[in-house]
């Protein structure tokens, strides 16, 4: 169990969870389901893998440079702490709303796109136990993470407060 949580905090280092050429990209876009909602579109294809890859697509429509990447860092952050299961090719494109809300809307449409797709890896099926964290950032909000990543000093640099 200790070596699934070293690998999927160490898989970010290596950089092989990333969808990186136009083939891989035109592959998902052309040939993938699709799901939707009101900040996010998410197409996915099984690649055939043992890991799963993921590329983000923010369009010049979103907002100027700033704002993109402001997009692009979130959905990454998002997906380092998601738990997704392994064979699958998925392209997040940001729709132009998701400028204007924050972290918290962000991964809850994420995660919703996820599940809807049946791809998130359950926490309970690693044995990894759950414990609520309340974070302060402009309004209280309550999110569950798996307790021993909250417990890493990767997530605990990334979130403090």
């Amino acid at each position: 169990m200790t070596s699934l949580l070293v690998n999927w905090l160490s898989v970010g280092i290596m950089g092989k969870e990333y969808l990186t050429k136009p083939g891989q990209y035109a592959l998902v876009y052309n040939n993938g389901s699709s799901w939707i909602s009101s900040l996010v579109v998410m197409k996915a294809l099984p690649n055939g893998l043992s890991l799963s890859r993921y590329g983000l697509s923010v369009g010049k429509r979103v907002g100027k440079a700033v704002t993109r990447n402001r997009v692009k860092r979130r959905l990454r952050e998002i997906l380092r702490l998601t738990l997704l299961k392994p064979g699958w090719d998925i392209i997040f494109i940001a729709r132009p709303a998701a400028a204007n809300t924050d972290y918290a809307s962000l991964e809850k449409s994420v995660e919703g796109l996820l599940s809807r797709a049946q791809l998130l890896i359950p926490v309970e099926k690693h044995g990894l136990s759950t414990e609520v964290k309340v974070r302060d950032g402009g309004g209280s909000f309550a999110e569950i993470y798996p307790q021993k990543i909250v417990d890493s000093p990767r997530w605990q640099k990334a979130h403090t407060f």
